[in-house]
């Protein structure tokens, strides 16, 4: 049958499921119509052959089952598939629900914004409207009050005319429609960092949410709700688990448990646990980003105190990053919010579909069952038998992972979600715990985790053995499918929301303790004895090796060779010379000479002298 043929049949199925559960007063989505055929098909007791074209007879037949199936109200089985199928409608991954978050609140403000930017205003009052369209964009994007409030209008309209004022609408209506779009949002995180340090100020803020004290309120009480809900689940869990394990070693009490089905309300019950475990660890996440960023709140409202202080003008290059900074926080705030308040939601709409557990086993019940029962919690399964390790001299050819021999023992992907593989294939679908301290065995590059050290033995001897049981009873139960993530083995009821992680596999990064040893000498010892370091020894090595006494020389002459002379040139070698450009010459003055006679005295007491000059006249020089 072609491809299109096929899915045209098959949509036909889907509808008419549909439409016979709605005349029963059962209204059915496609997306469970859908997997309650697939289920259906699965099962081998219903006999659909999946190798050959469906008949008209068994298209009669397969609807006539699935309606049967979605109609049986009492079924904790049925009430597994609706939530297992509720939940992959409704539930993503963080990034996932940001992003469409995102996205819808962008197509939700498109027209607003092509108001805005294809606006062609000229006159005064058209200018002046499309200036409150533009507050009103700003208020409607940044999500602080209400664009109809007159007050948070106002507020708005003075932090934006500090940025923005009217007169510039001409310069605006120039730009380019990418350009407009990249300022109307420049603006509106300015305008709301605005907003915020003044509501921080106690100037203004009207309309704005404490989000901060909000989300340190209702992050603590949801916790706490699930929490609880997580806790009596588990109870139930445990109480349905002593019970089964009980029957699983007494026939009778088997048969006589088999109306009640109780394996399929522990399958409800470990569903409803695994998917309060998402929730709760998404709403973890949420309260470190949350207290995270809290403290760059304060701390951008405090650098931004430090810059405006008293001044009446700042430098817009010092306080716009920061009001750019202040907006994005609160975005992510507003974003904690609602992640917030989906999962609270998603918590509470989940909780339906454990209505058959009261019904099925009133209290009086469960105490008669559980009457000389120890009930037993999983923490404390996984403490009794701690000290039972698998022994790794009793397989060659297994490899076993231990916690002090795997770096990442922790991350590794454990099939049926860590539940004891041989357990629920010799026990016909209990669920009971591993314990990966007893050790993980690495089978076909997957990883099984098991109760005891008996349980690890028995299923390494043959593992694709019990790997196939557990396969036909997920067929027969096609909640197990999801519940045991065997969407590998069942490609055709993979979730949306887990088909991302079906080639992803964690390799285990083992270690052991390992030693070498270096020789001393790896190669035999080289020892050249015809070595020398004296050059005087290596000269008279080579004298002696040349042998010069009886050589002879020769010499050769070529045709190119023999033409050859000695040839020579002259050149006039330079001379000394000398120039003169000046002649010297000088004169010379007499020098002075005076004496006096008669300095020695006379007879008489009256000395006296004469001076005589003995000067050259300076024309006889």
């Amino acid at each position: 049958m072609p491809p299109t043929q096929a899915e045209s049949v098959i949509k036909n199925i889907i509808r008419e499921i549909g439409q016979e559960c709605a005349g029963h007063g059962e209204i059915v989505s496609e997306t469970l119509a859908a997997f309650m055929v697939k289920a259906v098909v699965l099962d081998p007791s219903n006999g659909f052959n999946m190798d050959r074209a469906l008949m008209k007879s068994d298209v009669q037949k397969l609807v006539k089952l699935c309606v049967f199936r979605l109609l049986d109200s009492k079924n904790p089985s049925l009430d597994t598939i609706k939530m297992q199928v509720y939940f992959d409608m409704n539930y993503t991954s963080r990034e996932e629900f940001l992003e469409e978050h995102h996205r819808v609140l962008e197509s939700r403000l498109g027209s607003v914004m092509r108001e805005i930017t294809d606006n062609r205003a000229c006159a005064r009052e058209e200018l002046e409207s499309l200036y409150r369209k533009i507050v009103s964009y700003v208020l409607l994007r940044s999500g602080l009050g209400s664009p109809t409030d007159i007050k948070i209008v106002r507020e708005a309209t003075a932090a934006l005319q500090s940025v923005f004022p009217q007169a510039e609408l001409g310069t605006f209506l120039t730009l380019s429609k990418k350009d407009k779009e990249r300022q109307l949002r420049e603006f509106t995180m300015i305008v709301t960092g605005i907003r915020l340090f003044n509501r921080d100020c106690g100037k203004g803020g009207e309309g704005i949410d404490d989000l901060p004290a909000i989300l340190h309120e209702a992050i603590p009480a949801t916790t706490q709700h699930i929490d609880s809900q997580l806790q009596t689940a588990q109870d139930q869990a445990y109480r349905y688990t002593a019970i089964l394990e009980k029957a699983a070693n007494n026939p009778l009490l088997s048969i006589e448990l088999q109306p009640f089905m109780l394996k399929e309300a522990l399958y409800n019950v470990r569903q409803y646990e695994i998917f309060l475990q998402i929730i709760l660890s998404d709403i973890i996440t949420c309260a470190q980003e949350v207290e995270m960023m809290i403290k760059q709140l304060g701390a951008q409202l405090e650098l931004l105190k430090m810059i405006v202080k008293s001044k009446t003008a700042v430098p817009t290059s010092q306080v716009f990053p920061i009001f750019i900074a202040l907006s994005n926080l609160w975005t992510s705030f507003q974003d904690e919010t609602v992640l917030i308040s989906v999962l609270s939601n998603l918590t509470t709409h989940l909780e339906p579909f454990l209505g058959a557990h009261e019904l099925f086993f009133p209290e009086k019940v469960m105490q008669n069952l559980l009457d000389g029962l120890t009930v037993k919690t999983d923490v404390c399964r996984v403490k009794e038998h701690l000290e039972d390790r698998v022994h790794l001299v009793d397989f060659r050819k297994q490899e076993w992972l231990f916690p002090e021999t795997t770096a990442n023992f922790d991350k590794l992907l454990i099939q049926y979600r860590g539940f004891c593989a041989y357990t629920f294939a010799t026990t016909d679908g209990l669920l009971l715990p591993g314990n990966p301290a007893i050790g993980i065995l690495k089978y076909k590059e997957k990883y099984y985790t098991f109760n005891t050290r008996d349980a690890a033995y028995l299923f390494a001897e043959n593992p694709e053995n019990y790997i196939d049981l557990i396969r036909e009873k997920a067929k027969k139960n096609a909640e197990l499918i999801q519940l045991l993530e065997l969407h590998q083995q069942f490609e055709t009821l993979i979730p949306y929301s887990q088909m991302k992680d079906v080639d992803k596999h964690v390799k285990p990064i083992t270690k052991c303790e390992s030693s070498t040893q270096t020789d001393t000498h790896i190669l035999p010892p080289t020892i050249v004895r015809s070595y020398e370091w004296n050059e005087w020894e290596l000269r008279r090595k080579a004298i002696k090796l040349a042998n010069l006494r009886q050589k002879a020389t020769h010499s050769v002459q070529t045709d190119l060779s023999h033409m050859r002379r000695e040839n020579c040139s002259q050149v006039y070698l330079p001379k000394d010379a000398s120039t003169q450009s000046k002649g010297e010459g000088g004169s010379r003055v007499p020098r002075p000479q005076i004496y006096i006679a008669g300095l020695c005295g006379g007879q008489g007491k009256v000395t006296s002298g004469v001076k005589v000059n003995l000067t050259r006249a300076v024309d006889e020089t």
